[in-house]
């Protein structure tokens, strides 16, 4: 369930067409709630969404870009990282140790 859903459907062709123009460029995983979602956790975080205008939003949307899209949820992947997970603490242990001296 979306945030705002009558602001949603408001913009949901905006939404698709960013979404058609990201999968035109192969970022296939993109939807249009995730981009929503995005819009309203970093676009929007420090507006009223209640009262911003059509205008602003669509064109939030529109300059959006693939980038700043991945960034975010690169980001936010790893403030939810199990940093104490058994297989994350071998991965990091692996990265850490020296490499073996070449003879």
């Amino acid at each position: 369930m979306t945030s705002y859903p009558d602001h949603f459907e408001l913009v949901l062709p905006a939404l698709q067409s960013k979404c058609s123009e990201f999968h035109y460029f192969q970022y296939d995983t993109f939807t249009e709630e995730d981009l929503w979602d995005f819009c309203i956790k970093k676009k929007w975080r420090k507006k009223d969404i209640s009262n911003m205008h059509l205008y602003e939003m669509i064109n939030d949307i529109m300059d959006m870009t693939a980038s700043d899209f991945l960034a975010y949820h690169q980001v936010e992947a790893l403030k939810k990282a199990r940093w104490n997970d058994d297989s994350t603490l071998e991965n990091i242990e692996h990265l850490l140790r020296p490499s073996p001296k070449k003879p």
